[in-house]
Parts: structure tokens; sequence; C-alpha cells
């Protein structure tokens, strides 16, 4: 007979949604989730309540920073599609809503673009490319993290201005990516384990972001 775990430790929002399914007894720490609050894991940052706490990945006003900074470096941009897979970014519509508003000042036609394979990624892709005046915002979620080698050699042979969550979309050759340091706020989720092992409740424990850019 197995007893039960005296924490569980969860990455990414598809999993942390898995755990809270699965237990609302057992302390859950979660790190690099969007939008904690709308998905229903906490019921706010500064008070979690229940037995879920943890660190966001992107904080809102960085959404509407994508848009600004593509048109920077690419200013005939005048539509700019949001590609995501809806089974890992359950999110999408918060992450559409700060792109919306941070449109009203500069006018650009916005779509969403779901994707479910690479099949659909290189044909949206292809499509968006086709358009003059096309650009790419990739969404930070576990697909798009996974097939960042096929989209960026798909934006590459286009060339189309694209702007990545990730920071491993730069380093392995991308041109500009814009988002927290995904491994300093795994190291910041260890603090939080230590203290609920030690005797805290995640609900005195604030959900908090990682602004390290």
């Amino acid at each position: 007979m197995h007893s039960a775990p005296g924490l569980i430790v969860g990455s990414g929002t598809p999993i942390t949604a898995a755990l809270k399914e699965a237990t609302s007894t057992i302390p859950i720490v979660f790190n690099l989730v969007n939008d904690p609050v709308g998905q229903g894991f906490v019921a706010s940052l500064s008070r979690p309540g229940g037995n879920i706490t943890g660190f966001t990945f992107i904080d809102f006003p960085l959404i509407g920073k994508w848009l600004e900074m593509i048109k920077e470096i690419a200013p005939g941009v005048r539509h700019i599609a949001l590609m995501f897979n809806p089974d890992t970014t359950p999110f999408y519509p918060a992450f559409l809503h700060e792109l919306e508003a941070a449109n009203k000042s500069l006018a650009v036609e916005l779509s969403a673009s779901p994707v479910h394979d690479e099949a659909e990624v290189e044909a949206s892709i292809t499509a968006l490319a086709r358009e003059p005046g096309g650009g790419l915002i990739a969404a930070p979620d576990a697909f798009i993290n996974n097939h960042r080698w096929a989209i960026m050699a798909l934006t590459e042979r286009h060339r189309l201005p694209a702007i990545y969550g990730f920071r491993q979309f730069a380093t392995e050759g991308a041109l500009i990516s814009y988002g927290p340091d995904s491994a300093e706020i795994v190291r910041r989720s260890a603090g939080y384990v230590d203290r609920i092992l030690k005797g805290e409740r995640p609900a005195d424990l604030p959900g908090a972001g990682a602004h390290e850019i």
C-alpha cells in the first residue's frame, strides 16, 4: 500500500488542472501557470485559499508588450496572429483580451490561430506569410515549446516577423523573445515547497509571478 504524498509540485496549466481535480487536501505548489485565477486554481493571488498556491508565468502586462515589440521590429506588420494549442493553452481568451486592449493604439488586425499538430502549424504559418504585412505571436505553452524548431524554421523560411514568450527560442536562433526566466520560476517554487513541508499552509502563501526577463 502506498501512502499519499505530503506535497505535489505541478508545472504548467494542464498539469495543475489535473492535480486540482485529483485532490483538494494534499498541498500543491504550481509553477509556469498562466491565469491561475481565471482557471479556478486559486481564489486570488494574494489569498489563494484551498490547498494550491504557486508561481505564475506570464503577467498580463507582458502580453501587450509582445504586440508593441513586433511592431517595433517590423513596422510594416498589419495583421498579427496569436498561435496556440487550445488543449495546452486554455487561458488563450485572456491573452486575446489583453492583445485587443493593447491594440487600441496600434490598430493592427488581430486573429487567433489555433493549432493541434505540426501540419496545422505549417499550414497556419504558410497562410499568414502569404499576406502582406503578416506577423506571428507564438503563445508560451508546452505545445509551442515542443514544436519550436519547426516554428522557427517555418518563420525563417517565409521571412515572417515573429515573437516568442519562451527564452529558449532566442537562445536557439530566433530573432526575439520576451518573457520571464522559466528556470528561475521553478527555483523560486522550491522555496514554497520548503515552507509548506515545515508547516505553513498553501492558503497562507500568496501566489506570485516572476519578472526576470
